[in-house]
């Protein structure tokens, strides 16, 4: 691994809300999405790498394949930019 971007990570407090219970999903992918808009200069490294066509691999630390942060942000950055 040679790119960490930590601040693109849920706060602890949004991950600590979460606790990965299945009923918060919905409301943990919007809050997500709305701290990804707000920092989206912590992305900068992140969108050069997907633009060049880097590898980029999404590490999380949850058993959950479906519902973690990385499906989110994984999903956020292959939207419309103009949603963002």
């Amino acid at each position: 691994m040679d790119l960490w971007l930590k601040d693109a990570a849920p706060s602890p407090a949004l991950r600590r809300w979460y606790s990965h219970a299945p009923g918060k999903w919905t409301e943990f992918r919007r809050r997500y999405v709305a701290e990804l808009r707000a920092n989206a200069d912590a992305l900068a490294p992140l969108r050069e790498r997907l633009e060049s066509d880097a590898r980029v691999t999404f590490v999380y630390a949850s058993r959950e394949t479906q519902r973690n942060s990385a499906v989110v942000l994984k999903a956020f950055l292959e939207g419309p930019r103009t949603a963002r």
